[in-house]
C-alpha cells in the first residue's frame, strides 16, 4: 500500500488517479499507524510551505515521516513535497523537515519574457542515475508548476537540473528519499514510468 500524505496540500487526487491507473493500491492519508506501515509513502502537494508545515506540526504528520525514513521506507516528494524535505524555505521564513540540508529559493528571474510560476513543459537533464529514472531518456520533458526551487547543500543530492533562465535542481534525493520538482502525475508516460519505477525501487538501489 502506498500512503499518499494528506495535509491539506492541492493536487493530491491527481496523484492518487495516476496510482490508479498503474493499478497500484494507494490511500490519502495522515494518520500515523497507515504511514508507519505503509509501503511507501508520496508527500505529494502544491501550495504554500508554511500552510503545508502548520498542517503537519498541528497533525504530527512530520513526526510520523521522520520515523517512516528512519524505518527506511522508501518516500517520494513531489513540488511542494521536494521543497518542505529541506531544513528552509524562503516561502515566509519557514523552517521545513529537514530530511536534506538546504533551502527552498524563490525565482529570480530577469527576462521579461519568463512568467513566475514557471509553469509548463521542461527539460531535464539528468545528472545522476536513479532508480527512479529507469527508462527515462536524457532532456525528456515534465511538467513544472512553481514558483520556488530546491536547493540542497551538498549537491551530491541532485540528480537532475532544469533550466528557466537559471539551472535549478529538477530531482533530488538521499538514501530513502527522492524528490522530484516537477508533477510526474502530470507528466504522461514519462511521468508514469517514474510513478512505476518508484512503486519497485529498493532503496538499496539508486
Amino acid at each position: 500500500m502506498v500512503v499518499i500524505i494528506d495535509y491539506d496540500a492541492g493536487n493530491v487526487t491527481s496523484v492518487k488517479r495516476a496510482l490508479d491507473y498503474l493499478d497500484v493500491s494507494s490511500e490519502i492519508s495522515r494518520d500515523r499507524k497507515k504511514i508507519l506501515n505503509a509501503e511507501r509513502i508520496i508527500i505529494p502537494g502544491v501550495g504554500h510551505a508554511e500552510s503545508a508545515m502548520n498542517v503537519m506540526k498541528k497533525h504530527n504528520i512530520d513526526q510520523s515521516l521522520h520515523e517512516a525514513f528512519n524505518k527506511t521506507i522508501p518516500i517520494l516528494g513531489i513540488c511542494l513535497g521536494s521543497q518542505i524535505i529541506l531544513s528552509h524555505s524562503d516561502e515566509a521564513d519557514t523552517k521545513c523537515l529537514d530530511f536534506i540540508r538546504g533551502n527552498c529559493l524563490k525565482f529570480n528571474i530577469s527576462n521579461p519574457d519568463l512568467k513566475i510560476p514557471h509553469m509548463g513543459w521542461n527539460t531535464i537533464n539528468i545528472k545522476k542515475q536513479h532508480f527512479l529514472f529507469n527508462g527515462i531518456k536524457e532532456n525528456s520533458e515534465v511538467y513544472f508548476v512553481h514558483s520556488y526551487y530546491p536547493q540542497p547543500d551538498d549537491s551530491d543530492s541532485v540528480y537532475a537540473i532544469s533550466d528557466y533562465e537559471i539551472q535549478f535542481p529538477a530531482a533530488i534525493g538521499f538514501k530513502n528519499l527522492f524528490a522530484t520538482q516537477f508533477h510526474p502525475e502530470k507528466s504522461g508516460p514519462i511521468g508514469l514510468q517514474i510513478l512505476k519505477n518508484f512503486t519497485k525501487w529498493d532503496c538499496a538501489i539508486c
